[in-house]
């Protein structure tokens, strides 16, 4: 079960990946229709074309884009496949009850993460939806992790954790949100300026960006805001990641002195709390290089699997700060 949850890993960062070079590559849309490709399995061949165009008369067309979403969903449902055999296997097999509520849960999850596609479509990319799946994928991942650990280690202590870490993730929870916000109304581009903004920005500020019912739209591709929204929702995603930058770069510096009051596990501590501090400064790098180099599409993804990265190294460091793990036996 092991080998499969770490391969379900790997596969789920992949979906997460290819979910953002998607939505990066307007193909969010690419095709009309859920699960398949108007009215394919595939993408439609050239003798198909007429028929699926008569399907969807308002609808172009585009074969490279609608690729792009048929490759993300076949990975996508061949994670949740893989997570079904997990639960399978926690039930039918003498798991801990840790594992097998991880195992379960996550299948409940995938579960309500492919209603979540299927909505994005039907919905016309509507942002709430678009950054709850979002948020769905990057729980997918996390989840797995943690069941990963939960077969590959043994708790033997516990430490409560402090109120510093709730507040640390609370922050990062925050900026994730901002950022898919950022990304699913199509503001990542609205300023252009650092450190903040163009000028004027001050007078420009609008709270109604923030609103999770959108203006009904035909389409919410390429975005409905105006300016001044987008702006908003641009701006605050900057400030906040200063906000979430110095917070976690502090629980990364309590770890660490922390971990030197341990007896056990604060090897793993400390490699967590450094991942977390270099891909801080990785994610702070390539934020700046999408706003100085106009969101090139590969610094965007990086962007947003950075992200992922970080959000799953910081909960490692509640992992390794609240428990002191020892080898379990293979499962």
């Amino acid at each position: 079960m092991k080998i499969l949850v770490r391969i379900a890993i790997i596969l789920a960062f992949v979906v997460v990946v290819l979910g953002a070079f998607t939505r990066l590559t307007d193909a969010g849309l690419g095709c009309p229709d859920w699960p398949g490709c108007y009215g394919h399995l595939t993408v439609p061949k050239a003798e198909q074309v007429n028929s699926a165009q008569a399907k969807f008369p308002q609808q172009i067309i585009e074969p490279q884009k609608a690729w792009n979403e048929m490759i993300h969903r076949y990975f996508a449902g061949t994670l949740g496949l893989i997570i079904l055999a997990i639960a399978v296997l926690s039930i039918y097999k003498p798991h801990a009850q840790k594992v097998r509520v991880f195992s379960i849960s996550l299948f409940f999850l995938v579960c309500f993460q492919a209603a979540l596609g299927m909505w994005t479509v039907t919905l016309v990319l509507l942002p709430a939806v678009v950054l709850a799946h979002l948020i769905g994928g990057f729980s997918i991942f996390v989840l797995l992790v943690l069941l990963e650990r939960a077969l590959a280690y043994t708790a033997v202590t516990k430490t409560k954790l402090p109120k510093l870490a709730w507040l640390c993730f609370i922050v990062l929870l925050i900026q994730i949100i901002l950022g898919g916000w950022t990304s699913t109304n199509y503001a990542a581009l609205a300023c252009t300026e650092l450190p903040i903004c163009e000028d004027g920005w001050q007078q420009r500020l609008d709270l109604n960006a923030f609103h999770l019912i959108s203006p009904e739209a035909d389409t919410y591709q390429y975005g409905v805001l105006d300016y001044s929204a987008r702006m908003t929702i641009h701006i605050a995603h900057r400030i906040w990641a200063v906000i979430t930058l110095f917070t976690l770069l502090g629980w990364a510096v309590f770890c660490f002195f922390q971990s030197q009051k341990r007896v056990s596990g604060f090897a793993r501590l400390n490699i967590a709390s450094a991942s977390l501090i270099v891909l801080l400064a990785t994610q702070v790098g390539l934020g700046i290089a999408n706003v100085v180099l106009s969101l090139p599409l590969m610094v965007a993804v990086l962007h947003n699997a950075v992200a992922l990265l970080l959000l799953t190294a910081f909960v490692l460091t509640l992992y390794y700060y609240s428990v002191a793990p020892v080898q379990s036996r293979a499962r």
